[in-house]
Parts: C-alpha cells; sequence; structure tokens
C-alpha cells in the first residue's frame, strides 16, 4: 500500500524530480518506487518548479539519498554522495554522471582548485555532458595516464580536453599509451622533461576525478586498453577484482602481481594517495569489490555512487 504520510520537504521533492528528470522514470513509475500515489508525485514536480529547483538541472544538495549517505561516511568513507536510480531500468553511469556534474558546480564556486587531474570511462563522460558551461580559465585540467588509440569515441586524450572546454580551462594531455611494451624500460621512458613534467603537476593536483574497471567484458579498460599479450583471465588468476588508473588491485587493494603493472603509464597509486581530495564516481553490483578495494586502497575521499550500488558495498563493509 502506498506511504501517504511522506513530510513534502524539499529531500522528498528533489528525489521525485531526480528520478522523473534525470532518470526520465513516468510518473507511474516513479510513485511505484517511492512507495506513493502518482497524485504526490505529480504535486511535487508541480511544486519544484514553483519553487525554482528544476531548471536546466536539479539544484539542490537534497538529490542526495541522505540516510545510505550517512551509513557509508559512517563506515568510513569520507564524504559519500548518493542518488537515487531506476533499478528496473538500471543504468549505472548516467545518474551518477549528473550527480559528479551536480557536485563538481557548486564546489567549484567556493573551492580555488587551480588542478584538477582526471581519469577516463564512460561515467565521467556522462558526467562532462551534463555540465553547464563554466568559466575558470585558471584551472587546468590534467590526464592521469595514458590513452587508447581505439574502441571509442572517447578516451584520456577526449576526456581532459571535454571537461576543460566545459569548464573554459586549460588542459594537458599525458601523451603515451596506458600500456608500454613489455621491452620498454618505464623509468627511463618517463624520465623524459615532456613526461616527468607533466606528472609533478599532476601530483600538485587539488583534486582528481578517478574511476574503476572490474575484470570483465563490461569494462572499457579489458576490452580494449589491454595488450595483446595480456588476458582478462590471466589478471582474475592473480587476484585482481578490477582496475584503478590502469593497476589493477585485489579485493584488499594491494596490487597484483602481474608484468601488466608494471607497464601503466600514469601516476603511481601511492602518489596519488596524497593528493587531498580523490572523487571516486562508480556505480553498478560488477563495480563493488573494485570500489571496495580502492577505498581500502586510501584512494578515495569522496563517493560518488547510487542507492543499489551502495547497499550492496555496505553489505561487504560489515
Amino acid at each position: 500500500m502506498p506511504r501517504e504520510s511522506l513530510e513534502d520537504g524539499e529531500g522528498f521533492v528533489t528525489e521525485v524530480c531526480w528520478r522523473y528528470y534525470v532518470n526520465g522514470q513516468t510518473q507511474a513509475e516513479v510513485a511505484r518506487d517511492m512507495g506513493v500515489t502518482r497524485l504526490r508525485v505529480n504535486q511535487a514536480i508541480q511544486k519544484a518548479k514553483s519553487l525554482g529547483l528544476v531548471k536546466i538541472q536539479i539544484e539542490s544538495p537534497f538529490v542526495t539519498r541522505l540516510e545510505v549517505q550517512q551509513r557509508l561516511e559512517l563506515a568510513g568513507i569520507g564524504k559519500a554522495l548518493v542518488v537515487p536510480v531506476d533499478h528496473k531500468n538500471y543504468d549505472n553511469h548516467a545518474p551518477v554522471g549528473a550527480a559528479l556534474a551536480h557536485y563538481l558546480s557548486a564546489t567549484l564556486k567556493s573551492e580555488p582548485w587551480k588542478r584538477i587531474g582526471v581519469s577516463w570511462g564512460v561515467t565521467l563522460q556522462r558526467a562532462m555532458e551534463r555540465l553547464p558551461l563554466h568559466s575558470v580559465p585558471d584551472l587546468e585540467i590534467l590526464a592521469l595516464m595514458g590513452g587508447t588509440s581505439a574502441g571509442s569515441s572517447f578516451n584520456a586524450f577526449s576526456i581532459a580536453s571535454g571537461f576543460a572546454e566545459r569548464f573554459d580551462a586549460n588542459y594537458s594531455h599525458l601523451v603515451a599509451p596506458i600500456y608500454l611494451p613489455d621491452d620498454v624500460d618505464k623509468d627511463v621512458f618517463l624520465s623524459q622533461e615532456i613526461y616527468a613534467s607533466h606528472i609533478k603537476r599532476c601530483l600538485s593536483a587539488d583534486a582528481v576525478l578517478l574511476v574503476v574497471g572490474d575484470v570483465s567484458d563490461l569494462s572499457f579498460m579489458v576490452k580494449y586498453g589491454l595488450p595483446g599479450d595480456v588476458t582478462m583471465q590471466e589478471l582474475r588468476d592473480a587476484g585482481a577484482v578490477g582496475d584503478v588508473l590502469g593497476r589493477f588491485l585485489d579485493a584488499e587493494g594491494n596490487e597484483i602481481d602481474h608484468p601488466l603493472n608494471a607497464r601503466t603509464v600514469g601516476v603511481n597509486l601511492n602518489a596519488l594517495a596524497d593528493i587531498p581530495n580523490k572523487i571516486l564516481t562508480a556505480a553498478g553490483r560488477h563495480k563493488v569489490p573494485i570500489i571496495r578495494a580502492a577505498i581500502r586502497r586510501g584512494l578515495v575521499d569522496t563517493l560518488v555512487t547510487d542507492d543499489l550500488t551502495a547497499e550492496l558495498l555496505l553489505e561487504t563493509m560489515r
């Protein structure tokens, strides 16, 4: 039976609008998932319009699922932003991407960040698409890792330049492959001035935007980034549950004992841990183990995720 006694506060109104406008659910679907009548949903949408909450994006700190968010923070995550999703027609990229865009827009109004490092993936692409135009000409966007030359219309190169375009900012690419051939000395390669100076600027970043990938065909890194001499199965056999910046970790957050990690071009994970604002945006049942591993490794200050993933993650952190 629908619950009729819900408060009509901004939190309720904003969640209705998030589901309706961002997730693309019908009013009937929103009513079903929230346990209220369609009339309550319609009234909430009209109230949001009258209050000015609904513009191009939803402008409110109450887009988060507060109770789940607080449980994640109590479990040891510094800051958690949790958005509601349509569990029936699940999309693990668009809703959290939209939430990251909202978070960045709000944060850059108050934080004087000068450098932001970015990884690459579908979730960051969705965030970039949702970002309104800003003017932050003193900001520099830095690619944290090498890229691929095939497999998608986006990679490390287009993500860095795309965010820079939205912020009217400068950008710098790490113009190198994500994995070097096994006969190339990585230390010698990265000692070249063009790479050494880029990595040095990355390590002085005020914030980094991270994503994670699992070890399956759902992972862009596994599907398009792995060298031809490395298989998904051998990474699994070595204990990998997923990757952060192309480095594969086990369930405890340790880099697996596999030569591929030594061939990765990008910011070292130990050095990454010293950057003050590490923002991980990730969602999906398949990513729970690697999200947990990244948290254990100390690579997450702020987690942007959805309510389905958050509940699953909390089960593993008990």
